[in-house]
């Protein structure tokens, strides 16, 4: 069975963020960092080498394979930003047609600047999307 690629490490988020070169990016990130523990209630932790998550969840899938993933996170990319929607984005409907200038993935919100996107907004999608994924994969350990 493969091995889970992104998986929580100790490094740093603050020094993670410190270090990305463009300004903008940086201090979006922080604004993305706040917003994201006040919607889900919990600590900023790196996955791999680029993923900030929050939460985390154990899912197994009928095929047998089963690992880890958290709940909501983001990566400051070089070109935009992936803010992860684990629970897809089907059920918000209304809620993407507020959002601002965005494109979408299977569960990825990709936005180039936070400027572009409402983020009450944003923080109601975050907030029913981790509600769900805790509802539906109730074993967090």
């Amino acid at each position: 069975m493969a091995q889970q690629k992104n998986l929580p490490t100790d490094q740093s988020v603050q020094e993670y963020l410190d270090q990305l070169e463009d300004e903008q990016k940086r201090a979006d990130s922080y604004e993305l960092l706040k917003l994201m523990q006040e919607a889900t209630g919990e600590a900023a932790v790196m996955w791999g080498n680029s993923l900030i998550g929050f939460g985390r969840y154990h899912y197994r899938y009928d095929s047998g394979h089963e690992g880890f993933s958290f709940l909501t996170g983001f990566s400051p990319r070089k070109r935009q930003f992936s803010i992860y929607i684990m629970s897809g984005f089907s059920r918000y409907e209304s809620l993407m047609e507020k959002l601002g200038k965005y494109k979408t993935g299977k569960s990825c919100l990709y936005v180039k600047r936070l400027s572009d996107i409402d983020p009450l907004v944003l923080r109601a999608l975050i907030s029913e999307s981790v509600a769900y994924m805790k509802a539906r994969y109730p074993d967090r350990e």
